[in-house]
């Protein structure tokens, strides 16, 4: 008796929980060019004098996607991670942060027209 009414009590409580929001289909593409974002915007100033402010436009993009909050979270914690990963092992500008940079300029510009031609209204 003291199960059933326990589990009653749970599914009452789960009942009156707040829905979650679904994601849109391209949150997991959103996030990570969150990360490559964050990681240019340490690479960059570090390796080359290009002009893009990756944090500005990282802001723009999430205005523009007008995510909920939970979602604007993970979008800003995936653009924080990118930098911190960067910023533990590159302290100068050498062949592989150069390579790195490269490489992400690439995957950004990739993901961001992917993104784009799959899901823009």
């Amino acid at each position: 008796m003291r199960f059933r009414l326990s589990t009653i009590a749970l599914l009452l409580a789960l009942g009156t929980a707040p829905a979650l929001a679904i994601d849109p289909p391209y949150q997991r593409q959103m996030e990570r060019l969150a990360e490559i974002m964050g990681s240019l915007y340490f690479l960059q100033p570090l390796c080359a004098s290009g002009s893009e402010d990756w944090r500005a436009q990282m802001a723009d993009l999430i205005a523009l996607d007008e995510p909920d909050e939970d979602r604007r979270q993970r979008l800003a914690g995936a653009f924080n991670q990118g930098y911190t990963a960067y910023s533990r092992f590159h302290h100068s500008c050498t062949p592989g942060a150069r390579e790195a940079l490269t490489r992400l300029l690439v995957e950004a510009e990739r993901n961001a027209r992917d993104i784009h031609t799959r899901f823009a209204e």
